[in-house]
C-alpha cells in the first residue's frame, strides 16, 4: 500500500493546466468503436487502470485496437456482431463502469461470457442492470439471488422493451442502450430524474437514431453503427478538475485555467451547487466537438455559503461529493446533502468513508442515511488517513491537505491510477 503526503499550500494555485481525458467517454469509445465498419481514431484517450480492463475486455472479445501513441487509438472495426467468445473471464478490475456497460453489449452476443473483478467490485450490486436486460430476453446468471458479481452471460436474440429504472442512473441507462443494439424493435428508458447522457450524444455521433422523447426519456432505434468522418477526441474528465475547481476556491488569491474540460450537462451539477454558494467561475472558449460540450473554466478563490443539495441534482454530481464535502467545511453556515443514496454503492460507502476521514481532519460532518450534514467553516489539521481504495476519496483528502495545519498522509495512495495517474505531480505544479 502506497503513501501520499501533502503539506499545507504556502502558495496560491496558478496556471493553465489540462487534466487527463473523460473517463466515461473513453469507456464509451473503447466499446462502440469496435462495433463500427471501418477505422477509428481515438485521440486524447485516457489510459489508466479502469480503461484498461475495458481495453483488454474488448480485446479478449476479438476487438482490434492498436495503441499508436500514449494519447491515440486506432480502432479497426468489423461490424456490429463482429464480436467472438472469450476464451477466459472479462476481468473489469474495480470498474463499474467497465462492467455495466459491457454486461449491455454481452446481453446482445450469441455467445457465453463471463464479467467479474475485484472483491470490491464483487461488492457492488448488479440487480439494476440484470432486470432489464433479462426482460430483454438474456440469460444471466449471478450470485445471491442475481444480486452481484461475477455475471454469466449466454445473450442474443434481444427484443426492445419499455423500462423505468427506479433510481437515475447513466450507467444502468448505458447498459440498456447498448443492448438495444442488438435488439429486434425500439428501446425505451425512462428516469426519474435526468443523468449524464454521454452514451446517446456517442450513439448519436455514431449514426444511430436515439430520440429523447422528454428530459427523461430516451428512445433508441437499433441500427448498424457508422464510422464517424472525423477523429474522436476525448475531452478532459470534469471530475478530474473538480479537485482543482475546489482547491482554486479555497486556497488564498488563487487563479486557474482549466482547459478543454468536458461540460456535458448531467456532468456539471456541481458548478451548480458552487455557484448558488457564491463561487467565481467562468466558461471561456465553449464549443461542441463530438457531440459533447468543451471549454475552458477560470476559477478564482473566493468566500463560500453554505447550501443544500438534493432531488434532481444528485446525479448531475454524483462523481462529485467528496470533493464537495472538503469545500463544505471551509464555507459558512450548514451544508447539507439528501437523496444520495447512491453514494453507498460507488467504490466505497461514500457517506461512510467521507465522513470517517474528514473527522479525522477536524470536520464536523454528521453521517446520514442518504447523505451528509457538514457545518462550517472548520480550521482543517494534517492527519494519517485512508483512501479505502476509493481514487475520488484519496483526491479530496489531499485537497483538504493544502487546507490543513500540519503534514497530511493518505495510505491507500496507489488507487488514484484509476482516473488521474499524474494528480500528485499536477498538484505539486500548481501549488509550488
Amino acid at each position: 500500500m502506497s503513501e501520499f503526503s501533502i503539506s499545507p499550500a504556502t502558495n496560491s494555485l496558478r496556471g493553465a493546466i489540462r487534466v487527463p481525458a473523460d473517463k466515461s467517454i473513453t469507456h464509451r469509445a473503447l466499446m462502440l468503436t469496435p462495433l463500427l465498419l471501418g477505422e477509428t481514431r481515438i485521440e486524447n484517450f485516457l489510459d489508466s487502470e479502469t480503461t484498461r480492463a475495458t481495453l483488454n475486455c474488448m480485446r479478449a472479445m476479438g476487438a482490434e485496437i492498436v495503441e499508436q501513441d500514449a494519447a491515440t487509438l486506432i480502432v479497426r472495426g468489423k461490424g456490429l456482431h463482429s464480436l467472438q467468445e472469450p476464451r477466459d473471464i472479462l476481468y473489469c478490475l474495480g470498474s463499474g463502469t467497465t462492467i455495466r456497460l459491457l454486461a449491455g453489449i454481452c446481453a446482445g452476443q450469441h455467445f457465453l461470457s463471463v464479467l467479474d473483478g475485484t472483491p470490491a467490485l464483487k461488492r457492488r450490486p448488479m440487480g439494476r442492470i440484470v432486470e432489464p436486460l433479462k426482460q430483454m430476453g438474456a440469460t444471466i446468471l449471478a450470485r445471491d439471488n442475481d444480486r452481484f458479481p461475477p455475471l454469466v452471460f449466454r445473450g442474443g436474440n434481444l427484443r426492445g422493451i419499455e423500462y423505468a429504472l427506479p433510481v437515475a442512473s447513466a450507467q444502468v441507462k448505458s447498459a440498456v442502450l447498448f443492448a438495444g443494439l442488438f435488439a429486434d424493435s425500439p428501446t425505451t428508458v425512462h428516469e426519474p430524474a435526468p443523468s449524464r447522457d454521454h452514451t446517446e450524444r456517442m450513439l448519436r455521433a455514431l449514426g444511430v437514431r436515439v430520440e429523447n422523447l422528454s428530459s427523461t426519456t430516451v428512445q433508441l432505434f437499433p441500427s448498424p453503427v457508422s464510422r464517424p468522418p472525423s477523429p474522436i477526441v476525448i475531452p478532459a474528465d470534469f471530475s478530474s478538475a473538480a479537485f482543482f475547481i475546489v482547491a482554486a476556491l479555497l486556497v488564498k488569491n488563487s487563479e486557474l485555467c482549466l482547459e478543454n474540460v468536458g461540460l456535458n450537462p448531467g456532468r456539471t451539477g456541481l458548478l451548480d451547487a458552487l455557484t448558488r454558494m457564491g463561487a467565481n467561475v467562468q466558461i471561456e472558449n465553449q464549443r461542441v466537438e463530438n457531440n459533447e460540450p468543451i471549454g475552458d473554466i477560470v476559477v478564482s478563490a473566493t468566500e463560500l455559503r453554505a447550501t443544500q443539495v438534493g432531488g434532481g441534482e444528485v446525479p448531475r454530481m454524483i462523481d462529485e461529493f467528496p470533493i464537495f464535502a472538503v469545500a463544505a467545511t471551509q464555507v459558512v453556515g450548514e451544508t447539507r446533502v439528501r437523496d444520495a443514496q447512491e453514494l453507498r454503492i460507488k467504490e466505497s460507502d461514500r457517506v461512510a468513508t467521507v465522513a470517517q476521514e474528514l473527522r479525522k481532519m477536524g470536520a464536523q460532518i454528521e453521517e446520514q442515511e442518504d447523505g451528509f450534514v457538514i457545518a462550517g467553516p472548520t480550521k482543517l489539521r494534517g492527519a494519517r488517513v485512508n483512501a479505502h481504495n476509493d481514487h475520488r476519496l484519496a483526491m479530496s483528502l489531499a485537497v483538504a491537505g493544502l487546507l490543513a495545519e500540519g503534514e497530511t498522509i493518505i495510505e491507500g495512495w496507489e488507487c488514484v491510477a484509476d482516473s488521474f495517474p499524474n494528480f500528485s505531480e499536477l498538484l505539486l505544479q500548481v501549488s509550488r
